[in-house]
C-alpha cells in the first residue's frame, strides 16, 4: 500500500519575521493552523513536522509533539537532507512538501494533486510551476525515489535549502506535471512572511472561521470580492522572495 505523507518544514527563526510559526491566530499558534488544515487532506496518511535540532525551534517542536503530531529534527541549512531523512523515518513512498508559513493551505487543493500523482506516472506533481493558484497554496507531491536521486546528485546550495530544486531544474531526469487553476489566482498573497502578511491572515481567519472551521480557497476568494481592500494589506510584498534571495548566493558544495 503506498503510503503518502505530509512533511511540513518550519523554523522559528525567520529574519523577516521571527518566531512567525508561533503567532497567534485565532487564539491558536500559526503551526498548528497549518497542521490541521492538512489533516482534513483525505490523501495524506501521515503529518510530519520537519524542524532543527538548534535550540531555538525546541519550543516548536515541543508545541508540535503535546499534539501528537511526529517531528523529526534535522539540519538548518540542509532541508533537502532534512526532508530526506524524515521521509526515510516516517517510511513516505509519496512525499507532499508544505511550508509552515501556510496557514490557508486548502485540503482540497492537496487531495487533488495527490490524485493526480497517483493516478499517473509522474516523478513530480505541483501547482507552483507555473503559478495560477494564490501563493500560499503551494503544494508540491513527489516521489520518494526522485527525493532521494535529488538527495544524492544536488550540489548546489540552493537545491539543498529549497527541497525540490534540483527535481524542477532537471526535467531531463524527473517527469514533471504542473497543475493550472481554472482561474488564475496567483495575484493572491496569502503565506506568512512579514507582519502584513500576519495581518492579512488574522483578517481572513477573524472573518471566516466563526462560519466554518475550515474554510476553502473559494470561500477566501469570495470574501476578498466583497472586501478588496483587505489585499491591500499586503499587496507591496514580492513572491518567492527566498528562493529568489539564495539564488543570487548559490555556489557549489563539497558531499
Amino acid at each position: 500500500m503506498i503510503k503518502v505523507i505530509g512533511i511540513i518544514q518550519a523554523r522559528t527563526d525567520s529574519t523577516r519575521l521571527p518566531n512567525k510559526t508561533l503567532k497567534d491566530i485565532q487564539g491558536k499558534p500559526l503551526i498548528l493552523h497549518v497542521i490541521e488544515r492538512v489533516q482534513h487532506a483525505t490523501s495524506i496518511e501521515k503529518v510530519v513536522l520537519a524542524t532543527t535540532t538548534r535550540s531555538i525551534d525546541t519550543p516548536l517542536a515541543d508545541l508540535v509533539q503535546t499534539q501528537g503530531i511526529p517531528v523529526y529534527r534535522g539540519d538548518c541549512d540542509d532541508v533537502l537532507d532534512r526532508y530526506y531523512q524524515a521521509a526515510t523515518q516516517y517510511h513516505g513512498a509519496v512525499i507532499v512538501r508544505i511550508t509552515g508559513d501556510c496557514p490557508l493551505i486548502d485540503p482540497h487543493v492537496i487531495d487533488t494533486i495527490v490524485q493526480i500523482f497517483l493516478q499517473h506516472h509522474y516523478d513530480y506533481v505541483t501547482n507552483t510551476l507555473q503559478p495560477t493558484y494564490p501563493d500560499g497554496l503551494d503544494v508540491e507531491v513527489f516521489s520518494y525515489k526522485a527525493l532521494q536521486k535529488a538527495w544524492n546528485e544536488a550540489t548546489l546550495t540552493s537545491e539543498r535549502e529549497h527541497v525540490t530544486a534540483y527535481i524542477r531544474n532537471h526535467p531531463e531526469l524527473f517527469t514533471l506535471y504542473d497543475i493550472k487553476n481554472p482561474v488564475d489566482l496567483s495575484k493572491y498573497r496569502w503565506t506568512v512572511d512579514q507582519q502584513e502578511d500576519l495581518d492579512f491572515v488574522r483578517e481572513i481567519y477573524k472573518r471566516l472561521s466563526k462560519k466554518q472551521k475550515i474554510f476553502y480557497m473559494e470561500d477566501i476568494v469570495e470574501l476578498l470580492q466583497q472586501h478588496p481592500q483587505l489585499q491591500e494589506i499586503n499587496a507591496r510584498i514580492q513572491r518567492n522572495e527566498g528562493y529568489l534571495r539564495s539564488l543570487k548566493q548559490d555556489k557549489k558544495i563539497r558531499r
